[in-house]
């Protein structure tokens, strides 16, 4: 692949900018603000609870001992092969963070480059809008522990296309390798996978004949999946004892719900897949379907035209997964409770920004004015994905350092003075992994796939919360993936700062079962008014300047 000096210009540029975007993560460390939801409260207490578990290379039947009494299987927190488990294991907690988004980052600009520039925007014409394209496809605010589940698409298909093509080349055999050690099947390849076949099906029905090579590498890369993701497959297919998922119902909206969400995830996206798309590049693909349309372009445009429509087909599928039509079949076969069929709308970061490159050049044919039109519209759109650097974007969330605050933790385990396997605690008013972060051993947990047993044994603490407040008691019950000491008062709100005024009133929990259970503490944001009708006391509270919390310490007694 030849490069000509304007492009390699253009890369080096890109890739300047990338660096600026990540610089804060480098230079802030524990000081930064990032994401909160499946970041800080979940993915990223997992993995340091993994690498001091003992249990990297556990057994298929290996445990947790730190969470939920040790029920917690070991399969929960998915496959030692996974590059971004040993970033965590090998480095701090956010020197790993910024190398997982370095890395994604830099893969996702090459992955699209490279697929716009053979497949789709080819030709020294569209340099400068295949590399603006690129970038802002690396820019998007990814859930960081996907990996390159959805931002290592573009790379593959252009593997893919490759083979597709009758190129024989190990390169794309070796991205097709890598990229299930970087990338997981449920959060997004399987779905991808499922379109190269659906692709391959249709290409086999147009030509009539069978495209072998193609084929082998479709089934070749999800044997690698298989392999690297062993644990999933063992627990898909492997009947085991009823777990949390088998309670987890999604078809519960209405036909005209479904509509609404189909038109707001289409236009503003969805929280795991975040593009950033609304105010730029919406209205540059209506603009350049207009063209096609008033031009009648559609044949010369064809490929422009199915990835718009395919961008709002993605939008309807995911919406009408959560209809209520589907229950009956949901009651017949348990896998599309268990399966998140939903999920295809995975792809559609890469459909987004594949159009997005397409949508410019046609504008940009358009003649001189469109054509600079075209330039401004993906500098605009890089210069958003800018202002949603998670620096800015979560500046009013607590920074790494005062979210999990160690500092804090170790004067609360020092006044403890017992080895943490000793006792368990559960939290009130913030997230279990703040506790799990710190070494303490947790009855409450963010998972969802533990034991159902337990959490019918842990939903008997707080029956009478739930009994209060039908927000929480369906999403315990029809879901669980969040055990938490839920409290009618408090709701689903589980960051409650330090500065805040309120009291817990009114509280109704069984610490017998709590009891029971091993638990001893109950390390509470706000003070308890009715502690001792909940057979608690208030041994001390914590305070540190490093942290958002303020801890009330009680014991059960």
């Amino acid at each position: 692949m030849m490069v000509s000096k304007k492009e390699k210009r253009y890369v080096l540029f890109a890739l300047l900018v990338l660096a600026i975007y990540l610089l804060p993560l480098f230079i802030l460390q524990e000081n930064a603000h990032i994401r909160v939801h499946d970041n800080l409260d979940s993915n990223l207490a997992w993995y340091k609870v993994l690498s001091h578990s003992g249990q990297m290379f556990g057994g298929i039947s290996g445990v947790i001992p730190q969470i939920i009494n040790g029920y917690l299987p070991r399969n929960a927190f998915g496959t030692e092969y996974s590059i971004i488990v040993w970033l965590f294991s090998l480095f701090p907690t956010m020197v790993a963070y910024g190398i997982n988004q370095a890395l994604t980052r830099v893969v996702a600009f090459f992955g699209m480059y490279l697929l716009l520039r053979k497949h789709f925007l080819s030709g020294e014409k569209w340099i400068s809008l295949n590399i603006a394209a690129s970038l802002a496809f690396a820019l998007t605010p990814f859930w960081p522990s996907g990996m390159l589940s959805t931002l290592g698409m573009p790379l593959a298909l252009w593997a893919f296309l490759n083979i597709r093509k009758g190129e024989e080349s190990l390169k794309n055999y070796a991205v097709l390798t890598f990229l299930p050690f970087y990338a997981s099947i449920v959060l997004g390849f399987f779905f991808f996978l499922s379109a190269m076949g659906i692709l391959w099906l249709t290409d086999a029905v147009r030509r009539k004949g069978w495209n072998y090579r193609f084929l082998f590498s479709i089934m070749y890369m999800a044997f690698v999946f298989m392999l690297v993701e062993y644990r999933l497959v063992y627990s898909f297919f492997v009947k085991g004892e009823p777990n949390s998922r088998d309670e987890y119902f999604h078809a519960q909206l209405s036909f005209w719900h479904s509509v609404r969400l189909t038109f707001k995830n289409y236009f503003l996206g969805h929280t795991h897949v975040m593009t950033v798309h609304t105010f730029i590049i919406v209205p540059a693909a209506f603009l350049a379907l207009y063209f096609v349309y008033s031009k009648k372009l559609w044949r010369q445009e064809r490929t422009f035209v199915f990835l718009f429509v395919l961008n709002f087909l993605l939008s309807l599928w995911y919406a009408f997964w959560f209809y209520k039509g589907w229950q009956p079949l949901t009651e017949k076969f348990h896998f599309m409770n268990t399966f998140n069929f939903a999920r295809y709308h995975f792809l559609r970061p890469m459909v987004i920004y594949a159009s997005f490159a397409l949508a410019l050049k046609i504008i940009s044919l358009q003649g001189f004015s469109w054509s600079q039109t075209a330039k401004w519209l993906a500098a605009l759109q890089i210069l958003l994905l800018c202002l949603f650097n998670d620096e800015i974007i979560y500046r009013d969330k607590p920074t790494v350092k005062e979210f999990y605050a160690e500092e804090l933790f170790h004067d609360i385990k020092a006044y403890i003075g017992q080895p943490p396997e000793n006792y368990r605690v559960a939290s009130i008013g913030i997230h279990p992994a703040i506790a799990q972060y710190n070494g303490f051993y947790t009855l409450d947990t963010y998972n969802n796939f533990y034991p159902l047993s337990y959490k019918h044994q842990f939903r008997k603490i707080i029956e009478k919360e739930l009994e209060k407040n039908s927000t929480i008691r369906k999403y315990f019950d029809k879901w669980g993936g969040r055990c938490y000491l839920f409290t009618a008062q408090l709701g689903k709100r589980y960051m409650i700062k330090k500065d805040s005024k309120r009291h817990l009133k009114n509280l109704e929990l069984n610490t017998g079962v709590f009891k029971e259970m091993g638990g001893r503490y109950i390390f509470s944001a706000l003070p308890i008014d009715n502690a001792e009708q909940n057979q608690l006391k208030l041994e001390r509270v914590f305070n540190s300047k490093a942290s958002a919390w303020k801890i009330y310490l009680y014991r059960t007694f």
